[in-house]
């Protein structure tokens, strides 16, 4: 038969534990959830999810074009 004098809930926390335990969970979902913001904000300005017209193409002219430059100087 089941234990009728158990005290607390099913995860074995007091009341006050389990409050502890709950802010530090929301807390931490919070700091999680803005840096992911933040990380999908900057990808979002180094390449955009959604191309323009000519694609990613005129993106890699342009790193191309970097890189001839850099190679010059190093050479």
């Amino acid at each position: 038969m089941a234990d009728n004098n158990m005290r607390g809930s099913l995860s074995g926390l007091t009341d006050s534990e389990a409050r502890e335990f709950h802010g530090i969970f929301v807390t931490s979902f919070i700091i999680f959830t803005v840096i992911a913001l933040i990380a999908h904000f900057l990808v979002w300005q180094w390449r955009p999810w959604f191309p323009k017209v000519n694609g990613y193409s005129s993106l890699t002219e342009g790193a191309t074009y970097a890189l001839a430059q850099i190679s010059s100087l190093i050479v």
